[in-house]
């Protein structure tokens, strides 16, 4: 790789050290990338030939995580080898069952590239997403390893469609297929010569399918729902996003109100309770008793999200008021109304939605009056728009089929190689 290229993933490694002196993510990373090849030489077979699936953070594990389930239903005795950059994608997912090993990546450096793939011996290598490793890429395409970026996706503003983006367009030529979500992926892609691309649309409709299949029921949200006119799910929520939905819910004694914030400590807890004038209880202390008699349910366990978009008329997902919002196609699936903050524009189906009516965008607290008063007064409204986002969801459901046919079903993949845009605008 270009060495002004290496010198940059030194000086970032050198700041990572830095930076780890105070920062815990930063010095959870450090330590993961030195255990890495230690790992990988104590439970990998030597004889190799594993299917490497890479995912920077969480977000992406879960656009991956469809596939990587899809290839073990198929094919029960598949080696699966699951690397992370991001600590907040492996110290939540350095457990998962359905693959052989997870590590930290380490940095993308010649010589840390060389040792991972001659431990690792990949069969193929799939990256997820936004990953753009130019050294791995390089070497992957050196050694004839089939490589491949599933729901990736693509921006004008992206450096590769840069006049100087030239080293980082040689990049995407290290993949054998791009796997990309919309049309206007390909055709940006296409501008400068890669042709290689399929449009599959994003995994993550598929992920979230199987999630709202197997939806756990909690006896005591439904008995604090019960009787209710109309619930609001606020999930992923950050006190920006609390700081407007709060006073509106604190005014608006018809509606009941679910709360689970993204992230919750003991300060962060009292703190919320304290912007509620209403009656209202944590989970972890809620009984079929004094549940029923609160107007605000506040989420103090983590795994329940998912699950819990089931109980309202309304979702608000949170985030985007901040680094962007978090998952809204969690709630859209179960066919209710979304809204959130502004910062949404990197997200397909946020635009989608709101160019439907399935869901919509706010900026402020008069903004998320005038979007919440609607499907408050209005039941048909409500229910339209709910239909839409549901709607929405099943027509993007198939990317894993998709995929994993190209990948694995070599039959099948001229199949896919024709024009499939019709089934993801």
């Amino acid at each position: 790789m270009d060495p002004i290229y290496n010198l940059g993933v030194a000086t970032y490694r050198n700041a990572v050290k830095i930076a780890a002196v105070r920062n815990p993510k930063a010095k959870l990373m450090l330590r993961g990338q030195r255990r890495c090849f230690r790992t990988l030489q104590r439970k990998l077979d030597p004889a190799g030939g594993y299917i490497w699936i890479h995912a920077s953070s969480l977000g992406e594990f879960e656009q991956g995580r469809p596939l990587i389930e899809k290839i073990k239903r198929e094919q029960p005795d598949a080696r699966i080898l699951l690397s992370f950059f991001s600590p907040s994608g492996y110290e939540v997912r350095k457990n998962f069952s359905m693959v052989d090993t997870v590590v930290y990546l380490p940095f993308d450096l010649p010589a840390n590239v060389k040792k991972f793939l001659d431990i690792v011996k990949p069969s193929m290598a799939i990256f997820v997403k936004y990953e753009f490793w130019g050294n791995y890429l390089s070497a992957l395409k050196h050694r004839g390893i089939p490589t491949y970026i599933i729901s990736a996706i693509f921006r004008p503003k992206q450096i590769f469609f840069r006049p100087w983006g030239g080293m980082f367009r040689k990049m995407l030529k290290c993949f054998d297929t791009l796997f990309v979500q919309n049309e206007e992926s390909r055709d940006l892609l296409a501008g400068i010569g890669v042709e290689n691309v399929i449009i599959a649309g994003d995994t993550r409709f598929d992920r979230v399918a199987d999630v709202r299949a197997a939806a756990r029921e909690f006896p005591l949200v439904q008995k604090f729902v019960e009787g209710a006119k109309f619930t609001l799910v606020m999930g992923s929520s950050w006190p920006p996003d609390e700081d407007i939905v709060i006073p509106y819910f604190n005014a608006h004694r018809e509606m009941k109100l679910i709360i689970a914030p993204h992230e919750f400590d003991r300060h962060r807890l009292h703190v919320l309770m304290s912007k509620l004038s209403r009656p209202a209880r944590f989970y972890s202390e809620a009984t079929p008793q004094n549940v029923a008699s609160a107007d605000c349910l506040i989420i103090d366990s983590f795994g329940l999200l998912s699950s819990l978009y089931r109980y309202g008329q309304a979702a608000y997902v949170g985030g985007g008021f901040g680094a962007g919002i978090h998952n809204i196609n969690e709630a859209a699936v179960y066919g209710i109304p979304v809204i959130f903050g502004p910062k949404h524009h990197k997200f397909q189906e946020a635009s989608d939605l709101i160019s439907l009516d399935g869901a919509m965008s706010i900026h402020d607290a008069d903004s998320f009056s005038a979007a919440m008063d609607p499907l408050l007064e209005n039941e048909p409204l409500r229910l339209q728009c709910g239909k839409t986002a549901g709607d929405y969801i099943q027509r993007h459901l198939g990317g894993t089929q998709l995929i994993y046919d190209m990948l694995f079903n070599k039959d099948n993949s001229d199949n896919f190689k024709q024009d499939n845009s019709e089934n993801y605008d």
